[in-house]
């Protein structure tokens, strides 16, 4: 009949209406997903028969189905606030009913837990004491309390050396030697720095002064001898001073006013206060005996008399060289090839060099390059390390190999055992590190570290290991010493300009958290005071084949239904999954312009079909009224 007809479209008008108000209802609510009334038509038939001109029954509404497509992503200023742009739903536990939503309106309970605004807990992936995530899924929780410190174990300096920097470091072999010995030698000098061979002498027999052998032996390249004569004699008593009779002469000068002279030592003074200011002399006080020295190298000759009979001399000198070489001088060979090692030879090989101008931190005369940067003690503590480099001659007379000296300071104390012997830095001919002290990944572990107050004293942290032999590269943590490792195999040595390219460490003070970012992987990191950052967790999203099968319950949220089947649950931004947009929520998609044009025809159809009530109720009232 007409009135059922009618009857079902006012009903479906009335959904429609239904419908249309909840969408502008929420037409602000985040995350909502606008619905749309699906409607079929009804017909009325038989069994296994149909009608032959049927008429239609009216309409039912078949579903309500919900749009889940993308709404607007706006802006807010929580950090916590996220929005999913693209698929997915943020999983949530309410009370341990899995429900999901597209609200990303979260915060922070009093337990710590991020939770939505009807407190249900965010469900993600949770990350361990080091920021490192793993796979298991569970409530995300924010750990406000202060970050605890972390010691250095690791210092990684990627650094280029200068190669056109010169050799600072000065070294020298000292030596001396009797003049008469090295009478009739004839000397060859080689030279580490690619320098042609210098020969010198033959040296005069007998000997001459020992100004003469300096002068000759100071010919040669990277070399600077001296000499001194010195005569040795037995010294007068202080009765034989005393005696009026007494004199003295000193390379043939007779001394003056000898009146006022009374014991040895003003003798002495008097001998080292004759016109020729080379003269001196001094009292051994081992002997006894009278020295006097010509610094100048000239031979001559010393004695004295009294008139007791007593006298000394006369006295010749003994000359003396002493040898400076340089480090550019390797060796000397006595000439002809062959003949016995003379007295200059073997001296040279017994005589280990010695810098003259060594290392030293607080001069930086004495260093190429320096850097520094902080490290952290097991409390929490800053020290600041310093890396120095010194340039070192080229092993192999500079043919494909370059050499630099590392010494480390740490709080101006040298450590790694700096103090006694660098650590020795080799670079190929292209400027690549080859090996420090042999180790080819260019690691340094320092495990002689005792960290210290500002006064000096033992801080309280962790020291050196017990065996610091068995501290191994890299260091297994939790670490128990203050052992850390220097990694300098990214070093370089390049014809550039000294530079630090990266300097990090993984040592850290304690922190209090001082705020929250999110990533679009949906990752939650914690910012602190300390300049760390460190992950707590990553938000888990889900997808379902069948969107529309969910099932909503309220507060902007669905449940698993059969027709949705299960979900797939994943890390944002993988596989279909979409990214997550920090500080941002999801605007619900309805389209209020549209929404109010619908209303309009709802309403024009609950009308209509009302009409259609009204039409069938006066054509029945006629056929009544017939008589």
């Amino acid at each position: 009949m007409a009135f059922n007809t009618g009857l079902s479209g006012l009903r479906a008008a009335s959904v429609d209406l239904d419908v249309t108000g909840n969408n502008i209802a929420n037409a602000s609510t985040v995350g909502f997903k606008g619905s749309k009334v699906q409607f079929g038509d009804l017909y009325a038939n038989g069994f296994l028969s149909g009608g032959t001109n049927p008429v239609g029954d009216g309409v039912r509404v078949q579903d309500v189905k919900q749009s889940f497509g993308q709404g607007n992503i706006s802006f807010t200023d929580s950090g916590l606030d996220m929005a999913i742009s693209g698929d997915g739903f943020f999983i949530l536990s309410n009370n341990g009913e899995t429900r999901y939503s597209r609200a990303g309106q979260f915060g922070i309970d009093k337990d710590g837990f991020v939770v939505n605004n009807q407190n249900m807990k965010v469900q993600g992936y949770v990350a361990d004491d080091d920021g490192n995530l793993s796979g298991v899924r569970g409530d995300l929780s924010i750990e406000t309390g202060n970050l605890a410190p972390r010691r250095t174990t690791n210092l990684v300096t990627d650094l280029n050396l200068d190669s056109r920097q010169p050799v600072l470091e000065q070294q020298v072999r000292n030596f001396s030697l009797a003049s008469s010995a090295m009478a009739g030698g004839e000397y060859r000098f080689t030279y580490s720095d690619g320098s042609p061979d210098f020969s010198v002498g033959p040296i005069p027999s007998p000997a001459p002064s020992a100004k003469e052998v300096a002068d000759t032996i100071s010919s040669a390249p990277g070399v600077n001898a001296s000499g001194t004569e010195t005569v040795t004699i037995a010294p007068p008593s202080d009765a034989d001073i005393n005696d009026s009779g007494f004199a003295f002469s000193v390379a043939g000068v007779a001394l003056s006013n000898l009146d006022t002279v009374t014991t040895l030592e003003e003798l002495a003074a008097a001998i080292s206060n004759i016109a020729d200011s080379s003269i001196s002399a001094k009292v051994n006080t081992n002997t006894g005996a009278l020295e006097i020295t010509n610094s100048a190298g000239e031979q001559f000759t010393a004695e004295w008399s009294s008139t007791n009979n007593s006298s000394g001399g006369p006295q010749s000198s003994v000359g003396e060289i002493s040898v400076v070489s340089d480090r550019s001088v390797s060796g000397v060979v006595t000439q002809p090839t062959g003949s016995t090692a003379g007295p200059l030879e073997a001296e040279f090989r017994n005589t280990q060099p010695t810098p003259i101008n060594a290392f030293n931190p607080l001069d930086q005369r004495t260093y190429n390059h320096a850097t520094s940067t902080k490290i952290y003690d097991s409390l929490g503590n800053t020290h600041e390390m310093t890396q120095f480099f010194v340039k070192e001659p080229s092993p192999g007379n500079g043919v494909g190999q370059s050499q630099w000296s590392i010494y480390i300071e740490i709080d101006g104390e040298m450590v790694a055992g700096t103090d006694q012997q660098p650590y020795t830095a080799l670079f190929n001919q292209d400027g690549q590190l080859e090996s420090i002290n042999g180790d080819v990944n260019g690691e340094i572990i320092i495990t002689d570290w005792v960290p210290k107050d500002p006064n000096g004293a033992p801080n309280g942290a962790d020291g050196p290991p017990a065996d610091p032999s068995s501290v191994v590269s890299p260091i297994p943590l939790p670490a128990n010493s203050s052992a850390f490792v220097l990694d300098l195999g990214r070093a370089t040595q390049y014809g550039a300009t000294f530079g630090v390219n990266n300097q990090q460490q993984n040592g850290y003070t304690t922190g209090r958290l001082s705020g929250l970012d999110v990533s679009g992987e949906g990752v939650i990191f914690a910012r602190y005071t300390n300049g760390q950052s460190k992950a707590l967790g990553q938000v888990a999203l889900a997808s379902f084949n069948n969107t529309n099968g969910l099932s909503p319950v309220g507060d902007t949220t669905w449940v698993e239904s059969f027709e949705s089947g299960q979900p797939v649950i994943g890390a944002p931004d993988t596989g279909t999954l979409g990214s997550i947009k920090a500080s941002s929520v999801e605007e619900s998609n309805v389209d209020l312009s549209a929404e109010l044009v619908n209303l309009i025809i709802a309403q024009r159809n609950y009308q209509a079909n009302a009409k259609t009530i009204e039409t069938s109720d006066a054509v029945t009232q006629t056929i009544i009224n017939l008589r």
